[in-house]
């Protein structure tokens, strides 16, 4: 037993230190010596998850747990793969059972809060965080979930208050200037850093006016690649810059995250920056796209896919461009792909009977997508950066939803975005998720859209809702 105790230990040594690979070696080699060494077991169905080997990390944490291992962490771990997994109710149990063999334990208290949230039990999921911070008001992870439970129910206050809790390379940069914390910014020299995703950029970038209204005198924006040309229109930016830019022979007098900015700015529900457009498409490459563009017909842009790599890619992305083949059934509708990445090879060889004009492929950056966009009458997407370049632009847009873990930005059971006034409708899926409901509910809105679209002027367009979910 000598023998397995030291491989264990230093298999967690190997571990911590990232070595997966020697870390699961010595776990292995200590079960072998000792086939109910229950913590080794369940160490290596930690190191198998976080290799990927799914499947085999389970086995190991019901192999463990049939040893009646009395060990919370355990019952955690295995509840987070369960939860991965969208097991949902073994997930849950799994968190209980950490809580009941160990009710201080705030991981687990702020894991079940993030299950229940899930499952759109939010009252139950804010009690959760809460007893969390409770436990131990440093724990930055419940801070942060409970940051996105308030901000989803518009409590603006306290939700931007908790979102200061985030880590991020964003947050952690160091710069030869102090960060802005509220500070007066008459006369001052502002450089803002991106997080987040594509869409957080564009969502956030409106928040140069609302420097300059303080009086900043200059704002340069650190933005994603492929943001630069379309920032340099954004109103209030001065200058747009990439991430690796050199700063060293810039003067500034302060730096902020990006997300930092409406806690700073004291943005609330009611006060959201939310004059739109704030962005606008470079002129020049207006003309370059105008060519490509159907002469006839309403022209409605198309997005059905996000990054593969976001947490909840398949519940938001639409599996193919088939599943939205009631919307050609509408006539005189001109569908045009700005698909970009995952989706492009369905854009170029679309599904019998969906003609549809692939653009997506051909464009080079946002100025591009947002040439397109100012160009056409409606965009139809998945919750993508399109929807909120679409917004930023002013450009009447529908967003389709999931219903499992929808973004906190769409809040609550709205028909609307206070982010984007009178140019988004947001589409939900039902209870228990589905995008058929959704679909119909898109193609019977786009019949009654395109029959009236002869009235309007192409511009942002008004809606009233008709439905909620």
């Amino acid at each position: 037993m000598d023998r397995a105790k030291a491989l264990y230990f230093e298999g967690n040594q190997r571990m911590q230190a990232g070595d997966l690979r020697a870390a699961e070696a010595c776990f292995r080699e200590a079960i072998a010596l000792v086939p109910d060494f229950a913590e080794a077991i369940a160490n290596l169905g930690f190191v198998l998850e976080s290799g990927g080997a799914v499947e085999e990390a389970e086995a190991c944490y019901v192999r463990a747990l049939a040893l009646n291992a009395p060990y919370p962490q355990l019952h955690l771990n295995h509840g987070a793969l369960l939860f991965r997994q969208k097991r949902l109710d073994e997930a849950e149990r799994a968190y209980r059972q950490a809580i009941d063999l160990w009710p201080e334990f705030s991981a687990a208290w702020s894991n079940l809060g993030v299950l229940l949230a899930c499952r759109q039990r939010e009252d139950e999921a804010e009690a959760c965080y809460r007893k969390a911070l409770a436990l131990d008001p440093s724990y930055a992870k419940a801070r942060f979930n409970l940051s996105y439970l308030a901000l989803r129910q518009g409590r603006f206050e306290e939700g931007w208050r908790y979102l200061e809790a985030r880590a991020t390379e964003a947050t952690n940069m160091r710069l030869p200037c102090p960060r802005w914390e509220g500070q007066p910014l008459a006369g001052k020299a502002l450089v803002v850093r991106s997080e987040g995703g594509y869409g957080d950029t564009i969502q956030l970038c409106r928040y140069a006016t609302v420097l300059k209204e303080q009086g900043a005198r200059h704002v340069t924006w650190m933005c994603y690649p492929g943001l630069e040309a379309l920032f340099a229109t954004a109103d209030g930016i001065d200058e747009a810059i990439g991430l690796e830019a050199d700063l060293s022979a810039r003067m500034a007098d302060f730096w902020a995250p990006a997300w930092s900015l409406p806690f700073y700015c004291g943005t609330r529900i009611d006060t959201i920056p939310a004059r739109v457009p704030y962005l606008h498409a470079p002129p020049e490459r207006t003309a370059q796209w105008r060519a490509a563009l159907p002469p006839d017909g309403v022209r409605v842009g198309l997005v059905w896919k996000g990054n593969a790599a976001f947490e909840n890619d398949g519940e938001r992305s639409i599996a193919s461009l088939s599943l939205l083949a009631p919307l050609w059934s509408v006539p005189g509708v001109r569908f045009i792909s700005l698909q970009k990445g995952a989706g492009e090879s369905e854009a170029a060889c679309p599904p019998d009977g969906l003609p549809v004009l692939d653009l997506g492929s051909r464009m080079e950056d946002f100025a591009d997508a947002a040439a397109i966009v100012s160009q056409i009458d409606l965009v139809i997407c998945v919750d993508t950066a399109v929807a909120h370049l679409s917004g930023a632009l002013g450009k009447a847009c529908w967003v389709l939803l999931p219903d499992y873990m929808t973004d906190w930005r769409w809040m609550t059971r709205r028909p609307d975005s206070p982010w984007y006034p009178n140019a988004l409708r947001l589409f939900r899926q039902p209870p228990g998720g589905g995008w058929e409901t959704v679909v119909a509910a898109v193609a019977y809105a786009l019949q009654q859209w395109a029959a009236d679209n002869g009235e309007r002027d192409g511009d942002t367009c008004f809606y009233v809702p008709t439905r909620t979910q």
